[in-house]
C-alpha cells in the first residue's frame, strides 16, 4: 500500500549520476506535498526531522534499523543519536541538494519509527 500521493515509500533509491541538477522551486512541489509529517525542507538543500525516543536503547535500535535500510538503498544519510532522539539529515551529495532518493529515504524512515 502506498504512504504518499506519489507512492515514495514503495519507490527505491536509483544511483546518482551526478549530472542532473537539484529539485529546487516548483520541482520541489511534488515531493512537498508527499513528505511525511515532521520533514522539513531546509533551504532547498536537504531534509530533516529529529525523532524521539523514550530512551538511548530504543533510539540506538531506530538508529541501527535506518541504517539498514539506508545501506539497502545506497543512499546514506547524517544520523545525529542522543538520549532518546535522532536526528536525521539527508541530502544527495553529487549533486549538493535533494533529490528524489531523499524523498523516498524520508518515507522509508518514517515507516520505520511508525513500526
Amino acid at each position: 500500500m502506498s504512504d504518499t500521493p506519489i507512492g515514495l515509500r514503495d519507490k527505491t533509491c536509483s544511483p546518482c549520476s551526478g549530472k542532473g541538477p537539484p529539485l529546487k522551486g516548483d520541482s520541489l512541489k511534488p515531493y512537498t506535498d508527499s513528505l511525511p509529517a515532521g520533514w522539513r525542507i531546509v533551504e532547498e538543500h536537504h531534509l530533516a526531522k529529529t525523532f524521539t525516543f523514550k530512551n538511548f536503547k530504543t533510539a540506538l535500535e531506530f538508529t541501527n534499523a535506518v541504517g539498514a535500510v539506508a545501506e539497502a538503498e545506497g543512499h546514506h544519510p547524517v544520523i545525529e543519536l542522543t538520549w532518546g532522539r535522532v536526528t536525521i539529515a539527508t541530502w544527495t551529495h553529487k549533486i549538493d541538494g535533494l533529490s528524489e532518493n531523499d524523498f523516498i529515504l524520508a518515507a522509508k524512515i518514517d515507516g520505520i519509527a511508525a513500526g
